[in-house]
């Protein structure tokens, strides 16, 4: 995509989380939802392995949920998203006294980024953000400078190959005598970058674009940088998780991951 382009979507995209912000507090509130709770902060919890007194970047926090988890950790954390709403938000819902502080700042600019502190942090995380980014190398480059030797960033995405915008969930019907179902996901698109509009809630006031990125154009960004691959899970419902719709992510879809979850080191 051009840079005219890159801009444009990175502007539209911060006006459509303006508009949603309200709507995402109020569905993520102090609880987060199925995917937040089973799959990605489980993943999260696990590769970061927080100690207390640590330091942390939460990028992309949106109402700070991950943030006040990882302050129960007794980590000190720093987090940041481009929205002024969400921000707002997070610190109502954080207490004053809290270890977390928070920013408005925006991933796509390397050198705000840069003045959170180089050689700062002890580690970094994104939950399910960065497919929200119109352009992600300068916070991958940004991360090679904030990160202390050894630093860890985690982050996890919707699955690129079974999740991303051109995604269709199924469901089949056959009759072999006996009529039986099978749950299934139709992708047409994988190989190829591109970004379409989508919903991150079910009836939320604004559209968002999503930028599909294939893994390998993440990891590339990561060892470019510096970064080595130590960590990987994809993650996929028990079979015993309700749909949250019929044919919404769920236990039916238990042998099909929606999000991944990885862990990139920087070399110390």
């Amino acid at each position: 995509m051009s840079k005219q382009i890159i801009r444009r979507a990175h502007q539209e995209t911060q006006v459509a989380w303006e508009a949603n912000a309200a709507a995402w507090d109020a569905r993520m509130g102090d609880q987060g939802n199925d995917f937040v709770n089973l799959l990605c902060w489980p993943a999260i919890e696990r590769l970061l392995k927080v100690k207390p007194g640590q330091t942390v970047l939460d990028i992309a926090c949106g109402n700070g949920l991950l943030s006040r988890r990882l302050a129960a950790l007794r980590a000190q954390v720093t987090a940041f998203d481009f929205s002024p709403k969400l921000i707002k938000l997070a610190k109502q819902r954080s207490q004053k006294d809290s270890l977390i502080t928070y920013h408005v700042l925006d991933a796509t600019d390397k050198q705000a980024l840069l003045a959170l502190g180089t050689g700062c942090f002890d580690s970094a995380m994104s939950n399910m953000a960065l497919f929200d980014m119109a352009e992600i190398e300068p916070l991958f480059h940004a991360l090679s400078k904030l990160l202390k030797p050894g630093g860890a960033f985690v982050f996890t995405l919707m699955h690129p190959a079974f999740n991303n915008p051109s995604s269709i969930l199924m469901a089949e019907e056959w009759d072999d005598g006996e009529l039986r179902t099978r749950f299934a996901v139709k992708t047409h698109r994988y190989q190829t970058a591109f970004q379409a509009r989508g919903l991150a809630l079910r009836n939320q006031p604004k559209p968002q674009w999503y930028f599909h990125r294939p893994l390998q154009e993440y990891l590339n960004l990561g060892f470019r940088y510096g970064f080595v691959l130590d960590g990987f899970e994809e993650l996929a419902f028990p079979a015993d998780t309700p749909q949250s719709s019929l044919l919404g992510w769920g236990g039916k879809f238990s042998e099909i991951p929606p999000v991944l979850a990885a862990r990139l080191r920087l070399a110390a």
